[in-house]
């Protein structure tokens, strides 16, 4: 997905302040969960959500005011309760200007605790699995 830097997301040494980076993030995020057939109703209504437990960033290069900046999304998933999402924001000429690594899960609404093996709830849930890199069977 691509977002253009507002105005508003500037801080006082005239590029964007570190925290609209996380907002980026997570923007991306929930755009390709929406995309993939999990917008936040059909997890409210599934009584569960994405959740966001950890996010590390490394900063590359400052950006500025009216910068397009595309962020990608790799997904991995492993065996337990959590899964990974590793973010890149380019620039318009394809250089990195940060790295936004996280760890996720998907929560039980109602139990308030991490769900198992979200690859496989994901498989049988989603309408298009395959754009969070799962193929129909969980895999």
């Amino acid at each position: 997905m691509t977002v253009t830097v507002r105005s508003y997301e500037i801080d006082m040494v005239g590029h964007v302040n570190h925290a609209v980076y996380h907002q980026y993030g997570e923007h991306a995020r929930g755009e390709h969960f929406r995309k993939a057939g999990f917008d936040f109703e059909a997890q409210r209504a599934g009584g569960m959500a994405v959740v966001l437990l950890e996010s590390r960033i490394r900063y590359l290069s400052e950006l500025v005011l009216g910068e397009e900046v595309e962020i990608s999304s790799n997904i991995e998933f492993g065996t337990g309760k959590t899964f990974r999402i590793a973010h890149v924001l380019r620039r318009a000429d394809g250089s990195p200007a940060a790295e936004i690594d996280c760890v996720l899960g998907l929560l039980d609404t109602t139990a308030r605790r991490l769900m198992p093996e979200p690859r496989a709830r994901f498989a049988a849930l989603l309408a298009h699995p395959e754009l969070l890199g799962i193929d129909g069977s969980g895999g």
